[in-house]
C-alpha cells in the first residue's frame, strides 16, 4: 500500500511539473534583456508611465529586474510592475520603492509565456521626463 501512495504522490509531483511549464532553468543560464524607454510625469502633462516591456518565458526559474539607469539623473523612488499575459493584466510582483541601479524586483517564475514590466512615477516626485534603461534578467 505505502508503494501505491508513494507513485501517485510522485506522479502528482510530475504533472505539477508539467503544468507549470515542465523545466528550471539555472539562474546561470538565464538570458538578460535590455529596454529603454521614457516617463512623462503627470504634472508635465504626461501619464507618469513608461512603457510596457514584453518578454517570453519558455521555462520556469529565477527573475531579477533592476533599472540600471535614469537621465536626468533620478535619486528618488519609483514603482516597477512585473504582470503576466497579452494585456499585461495580471499582477505578478510590484515594488514602490524602487531606486536607480539597485535590484527592483526578484523572484521564481512558475508559469511560461509572456510577461512584461513597466516602471512608473508612483509618489509624483519627477519633475522631468525621464529616459531609463531597465534589465531582466529570466529563463
Amino acid at each position: 500500500m505505502r508503494l501505491g501512495i508513494g507513485a501517485a504522490v510522485l506522479a502528482a509531483a510530475a504533472l505539477a511539473t508539467v503544468s507549470c511549464g515542465g523545466s528550471v532553468t539555472d539562474p546561470s543560464q538565464n538570458q538578460t534583456q535590455t529596454f529603454t524607454g521614457s516617463i512623462t510625469p503627470a504634472k508635465l502633462g504626461g501619464n507618469g508611465q513608461g512603457a510596457n516591456h514584453m518578454f517570453n518565458v519558455s521555462n520556469g526559474g529565477e527573475y531579477t529586474i533592476k533599472v540600471t539607469a535614469m537621465d536626468p539623473n533620478f535619486n528618488s523612488t519609483f514603482g516597477v510592475t512585473l504582470a503576466q499575459g497579452s494585456a499585461c493584466n495580471v499582477l505578478v510582483n510590484q515594488s514602490l520603492v524602487a531606486l536607480v541601479g539597485v535590484q527592483a524586483l526578484t523572484g521564481p517564475i512558475y508559469q511560461t509565456g509572456q510577461y512584461c514590466v513597466q516602471i512608473y512615477d508612483y509618489y509624483n516626485l519627477m519633475t522631468s521626463v525621464e529616459n531609463y534603461t531597465l534589465t531582466v534578467n529570466h529563463p
